[in-house]
């Protein structure tokens, strides 16, 4: 896994002042609060915040303050125009890779979609891959939504693999198959190890046992041992050399894996399959259903990205879908964010905000479960970070955090506020876009200059 790429930063001291400021922990905002940036890092953030001799001060002015949204789940940066293969490069349908296939390098940050999310207050995005013949759809980045050319935070943060309906299409028609070549997959990501010098012994030709735990407690492999041509491999593997490798890392626990499942009982599977191999860092995505069983996804610690819209039985495995899933599951002490996976993400996660707010909002429907304001803002902030285990660097306003931060001309998750002001590491960001200039070109357009369209 690679380390977070530098990022440039303004070496002066910043304080934001006379602001609403929500630190984006779960916590209440706090009134007539102070932020401090030094060389695009947080220093403090709260009331009764002293400031620094020459400091560069930036009246608030009453405005809230907060963390720059993550989008928890996305596809934003693949996209132009889903339909033109040309310009979406999301999922590779012919390739001979999957689990290897990496999106780093596909990410263009001049996407519309990059500017529009800014001007929304998005400054970072989990960027996942979409599965093509396999239920492995590759590794997943974290980027920023910075005006230049370098959006990588983290490349290959992650591992996204389809079970559910989807993985279940992908695997061949079923679950069962979904399941069956998941195993395999670990068993020849292992056996890969053991041909590079890990572990010893010859290749299992079955798939590994619960009680063969031992097989699963890999040492760190550097990939160019698992590229080496010495490293054997036997006649019936279904994955590539390359794939193979890939999985390693999810299989040490290096590498966390992205786990879209959405019906309760697809849950319960993935909570058996981390107490079957204990070095998987699982994290579900979507979960419609996870409210109907948030005690044990909570015993089991594992994190979920939650789509927050999901709130009609949309298909088969999303019969309990409720709006209240996010709060419910909180309320059962799961770590729950909020994405937005089959829902265009790949433009509109903007959105995030009116979805938390809708998370606030639920209590005023019958039999709805609702978060507090602080809660429902870390579901898209803080939330998403710590799922991914950059909460030490991203998504709050805590000290030593990077200095993503948004100034606001109301209410960040009512649908009537806007930025007025983005900061990525530290440096204020244009939120105009191609939307905007178009909309200022033609709101106030001087006719007698344009050629006559036609005569009454």
């Amino acid at each position: 896994m690679t380390a977070l790429a530098a990022a440039p930063a303004a070496a002066q001291t910043v304080a934001i002042t006379n602001g609403r400021i929500a630190i984006g922990d779960g916590s209440a905002p706090i009134e007539n609060g102070t932020v401090i940036i030094r060389a695009g890092r947080i220093v403090a953030a709260g009331a009764g915040v002293s400031i620094p001799a020459g400091a560069e001060r930036i009246d608030a002015g009453g405005k809230w303050v907060t963390p720059g949204i993550i989008a928890g789940f996305s596809r934003v940066g693949l996209v132009e125009v889903d339909a033109v293969d040309a310009s979406n490069d999301a999922q590779a349908n012919t390739a001979p890779f999957s689990a290897a296939i990496d999106v780093a390098p596909a990410i263009n940050p001049r996407a519309a979609a990059i500017a529009v999310s800014r001007a929304g207050g998005v400054t970072r995005a989990v960027v996942a891959p979409a599965t093509a013949k396999s239920i492995f759809a590759g590794q997943g980045s974290i980027i920023d939504m910075g005006a230049d050319m370098e959006p990588i935070t983290r490349a290959r943060a992650f591992q996204f693999v389809e079970f559910g309906e989807d993985g279940a299409r992908e695997a061949g028609g079923s679950r069962a198959a979904a399941h069956a070549l998941f195993r395999n997959a670990l068993r020849e990501a292992r056996d890969l190890g053991r041909g590079s010098g890990i572990g010893g012994g010859a290749a299992s030709a079955v798939a590994p046992r619960a009680s063969d735990q031992r097989d699963f407690q890999l040492e760190e492999v550097p990939d160019s041992q698992l590229m080496s041509p010495s490293a054997s491999r036997p006649e019936d593997v279904l994955l590539t050399r390359f794939d193979a490798a890939a999985l390693v890392p999810v299989l040490q626990g290096r590498q966390r894996l992205l786990v879209h499942v959405e019906r309760a009982s697809d849950i319960l599977q993935m909570i058996a399959l981390r107490r079957e191999f204990p070095n998987l860092r699982i994290v579900l995505v979507g979960a419609s259903e996870g409210w109907t069983v948030a005690d044990r996804i909570a015993a089991a610690g594992i994190p979920v990205i939650a789509s927050a819209l999901n709130d009609l039985p949309s298909s088969f495995e999303q019969l309990a879908a409720t709006q209240s899933n996010v709060a419910r599951m909180r309320a059962a002490g799961v770590a729950v964010s909020v994405g937005m996976i089959g829902d265009n993400e790949s433009r509109q996660v903007r959105l995030s905000t009116q979805y938390a707010g809708n998370l606030v909002a639920a209590g005023r429907l019958p039999g709805g479960t609702a978060m507090s304001w602080g809660e429902a803002f870390a579901t898209i902030s803080s939330g998403p970070a710590e799922a991914l285990g950059l909460g030490g660097e991203l998504g709050s306003l805590r000290a030593g955090r990077r200095a993503d931060v948004v100034i606001w001309d109301g209410d960040p998750l009512e649908n009537s506020s806007t930025p007025v002001m983005v900061m990525i590491d530290g440096v204020r960001q244009p939120i105009d876009n191609r939307q905007t200039k178009l909309r200022d070109r033609y709101r106030d357009l001087d006719e007698s200059s344009l050629p006559k369209a036609y005569d009454r």
